[in-house]
């Protein structure tokens, strides 16, 4: 059974990559570590993971084009002999899709909690003027003109 595709409009081009990015976000999601996402002042981003019990050199933190991947692996210790162990020794691996621009600008670990400092960039609208030749020129031998010039928010 064939799935229908929510960007399958004439006027949505390009947005084939969108959609497997959500197909593959939809796919990931898993409930632990649990996370917050909050706001930093004006474009400041803040994602704070619960990872008590994990030190450092247990987490990992990479970004690959804009896919931000925390993961975690603790070791476990076969020195420690357990009467219970109701704390269980668990890996994990947590993905957030950033927007374009959005840059990580420190992370750090602090009473279980790892937080990770994002920085959206400020937006400047730009205006492209796109020149228009005509039908009886031949297409073939020429180049379209772009134009562009920034626009300052008001």
């Amino acid at each position: 059974m064939s799935r229908v595709s929510m960007f399958n409009s004439p006027l949505l081009l390009g947005f084939d990559q969108f959609e497997r990015t959500l197909d593959r976000l939809a796919k990931s999601a898993e409930g632990y570590p649990p996370y917050n996402i909050e706001k930093i002042g004006e474009n400041g981003l803040r994602i704070t993971l619960a990872v008590a019990g994990f030190a450092t050199r247990d987490l990992a933190i990479e970004l690959v084009e804009n896919q931000l991947t925390v993961c975690g692996r603790q070791s476990d210790d076969s020195d420690r002999v357990f009467l219970h162990r109701g704390i269980a020794a668990r890996q994990f691996q947590r993905a957030f899709m950033l927007a374009d621009g959005i840059e990580v600008t420190g992370a750090r670990l602090d009473n279980g909690l790892l937080e990770i400092d994002l920085m959206r960039p400020v937006a400047e609208p730009r205006v492209r003027t796109i020149r228009i030749d005509s039908g009886k020129e031949s297409s073939a031998n020429q180049t379209i003109d772009f134009t562009t010039r920034r626009v300052r928010p008001r």
